[in-house]
């Protein structure tokens, strides 16, 4: 008669399953950590692609004023333009109508067109043109805004272009939280004088 001995000890039955329930769980962790961080990743590249089109826009408008600079005071808007605002496509009588109807398209994302929809702007994006010290100074600032993706610090007080308009409680956007903005100051030197 042939002896036959046991490899497994009591109490022991069950311990492989347990080691594989570990392993399972450690790697679902795993997997989720890695998609919250590819999720974070996606909204960074949207934030970023979003401020790129701003400082195009910016930088647009900038070059223009520049380009007419004696009636630079003509491109200060009385409201944003933009999202919520119906762009004039009738012929302009001046090269600031002309160029207030073109910077308010491109805010409405008219560079690349999908479906017939305007996609090519930044979400919710406005622009304004503001006087900034008083007449015979020629300064100006000129503000683009956009919807950002998730809450963050609210601009400035001095930024009131498009304040108020991107709030929505249901996402946590209050009190301008998910408003974005970038500016820059414009100033015209009086050539004539030199």
């Amino acid at each position: 008669m042939v002896a036959t001995v046991s490899r497994s000890w009591p109490g022991q039955g069950g311990a492989m399953m347990i080691e594989l329930l570990v392993a399972l769980v450690l790697v679902v962790v795993g997997v989720l950590g890695l998609m919250q961080v590819q999720s974070r990743l996606h909204e960074s590249e949207v934030e970023s692609y979003q401020r790129t089109q701003a400082l195009i826009l910016l930088n647009d408008l900038a070059s223009r004023m520049g380009a007419n600079r004696n009636d630079a005071a003509s491109y200060v808007t009385a409201a944003p333009l933009g999202v919520g605002i119906i762009c004039a496509d009738l012929p302009a009588t001046t090269v600031q109508e002309e160029d207030h109807i073109a910077w308010c398209r491109a805010l409405q994302g008219a560079a690349e067109s999908r479906s017939g929809t305007d996609v090519g702007a930044m979400i919710g994006g406005r622009g304004c043109v503001q006087e900034t010290v008083g007449p015979g100074v020629r300064e100006y600032m000129i503000t683009v805004t956009w919807q950002g993706l998730t809450p963050l610090n609210a601009p400035p007080a001095g930024v009131a272009c498009a304040a108020g308009q991107y709030n929505d409680a249901s996402t946590g956007c209050v009190d301008d939280r998910c408003r974005r903005y970038v500016t820059t100051i414009v100033r015209m030197a009086d050539l004539e004088s030199i």
